[in-house]
């Protein structure tokens, strides 16, 4: 064996370096070289150029606080209307909907992405998009889709801004009554208006980067509140038989569960710009950040349905915080915190109307304008959706439920599924066209999830529920 000296060593190492120096340089030009490459398969993620892009905790949390709201306070009354065992499978199959109506969509925007070399698309963007490109007789009906789908968006989203402030408004009247009881003799617009004042400053938030600490607020006040609740809903449960309690509550009770479950979980609207704010693919699949969210929304949307009507079986309220004591301190708190939450989500549900108008009259405004046009038009909106909640006081809840009960099952299920159809239309539907049959299947539930939303809105606008 040669002995090298201590020169001949260092050129050695020397040369050692600048050949990994040149390996790493040319492995890295090859990468390079490889995404340039125009005959390479066009990634949509690869050209999104987000100023504040949303990582996969990011991401989660919006989406739980998307499709959890204070909706869930009502699952156990659908529980009390289809019965324990068809409640419980009941409400983990419309969350499998549910997810998998998302899945589709996204599937069919970026499906859409890579036909067109876009880097992202919107709800309406994608439904205008996959009808220009699907058969040539429904080409015509690309631009209805679009305004059909904004038009669904931003009214539902608007209205539930509206509906929020009353909500806020009643639970702080609430709260502060049992303190002082003058407060009950105001007019009602007064509380409103003083929650106007952070509900403009707040509003100014316009990334959904800048979102998350609300969402998390959010989302830890409602488990602050499911804390509370599971706590009394635990005392003295052992007491309770489970032959009290009904299993299966019978055929006509199902609509009301259906409507309920679905209209309380469903949160689409906010699902494109979510995944638009995301740099990396990871957002559906397996593992994915749309299962892991949606695995812990269907979990808690379960649980807090079964155990609320095994506690309080036939005198399960509306809300289950209805439930809880009065003038209990554990009480007042989750209804502090319902509250909180509320006010915090307000945001995040108000980025998909504003997003709406914005995208539609940025272009005529010059773009050094642009930071206090999105001031006006935001403080313009907040304050329109306050006076809407003045004027509609507690029946504006009524109002949202007919329009939820028209656009959500359509834009939640219908509108996927088509969407799907069409997207699929050239390559096929599968073995024994069992994606057509699906799709079929999910329209079918979304119109009757529709016509039971728009009956059981009707009675309660009528006064006819219990």
């Amino acid at each position: 064996m040669a002995v090298l000296d201590k020169k001949d060593t260092n050129n050695s190492t020397t040369i050692l370096i600048k050949s990994n120096e040149v390996l790493s340089t040319f492995r890295s030009s090859l990468g390079k070289s490889k995404k340039k490459d125009p005959s390479a398969p066009y990634n949509p993620y690869d050209h999104r150029e987000v100023e504040h892009p949303n990582g996969f905790l990011g991401a989660f949390i919006h989406i739980v606080k998307t499709s959890l709201g204070t909706g869930i306070l009502a699952i156990p009354r659908a529980f009390k209307s289809a019965g324990l065992l068809v409640g419980f499978i009941g409400t983990i199959l419309v969350g499998l909907m549910c997810t998998h109506a998302i899945h589709i969509l996204v599937k069919a925007s970026q499906k859409v992405c890579r036909k067109t070399n876009t880097p992202s698309l919107g709800y309406a963007e994608t439904a205008e998009e996959v009808v220009k490109l699907g058969p040539r007789s429904l080409r015509r009906f690309a631009r209805f889709s679009r305004i059909f789908v904004e038009g669904g968006l931003f009214a539902i989203h608007f209205l539930a801004d509206s509906v929020y402030v009353v909500f806020i408004s009643i639970s702080l009247t609430k709260l502060i009554s049992a303190s002082y009881p003058d407060i009950e003799s105001w007019p009602d617009y007064s509380l409103k208006l003083i929650i106007l004042i952070p509900l403009l400053i707040c509003g100014q938030v316009r990334e959904l980067k800048h979102l998350v600490p609300f969402s998390f607020i959010a989302n830890l006040m409602l488990l602050l509140t499911f804390g509370i609740t599971g706590y009394y809903m635990f005392m003295g449960i052992g007491d309770v038989k489970i032959e009290e309690r009904s299993l299966a509550a019978g055929i006509a009770g199902i609509p009301s569960f259906f409507s309920t479950v679905l209209f309380s979980m469903e949160g689409i609207g906010t699902i494109m710009p979510v995944e638009n704010s995301m740099t990396t693919s990871n957002f559906i699949g397996c593992p994915g950040v749309l299962n892991f969210a949606m695995a812990v929304i269907i979990t808690l949307y379960t649980s807090i349905g079964f155990l609320g009507y095994y506690k309080f079986g036939e005198e399960t309220a509306a809300t289950i915080t209805s439930n809880l004591p009065t003038k209990d301190l554990p009480a007042e708190i989750a209804q502090a915190a319902v509250a909180i939450a509320v006010f915090f989500s307000f945001m995040l549900v108000f980025y998909v109307p504003v997003d709406i108008v914005w995208s539609k009259i940025k272009y005529r405004i010059p773009e050094s304008r642009w930071n206090i046009s999105q001031i006006i038009l935001r403080s313009t909106m907040i304050i329109i959706a306050t006076g809407i909640a003045i004027a509609g006081g507690e029946n504006l809840g009524l109002l949202i439920d007919l329009i939820g009960a028209i656009f959500l099952s359509t834009l939640g299920l219908f509108v996927p599924a088509f969407l799907e159809i069409i997207a699929d239309w050239d390559e096929g539907f599968g073995v024994l066209r069992w994606r057509l049959i699906k799709n079929i299947i999910f329209m079918v539930l979304a119109f009757f999830g529709m016509c039971s939303g728009v009956y059981y809105a009707i009675l309660d606008i009528m006064g006819l529920t219990e």
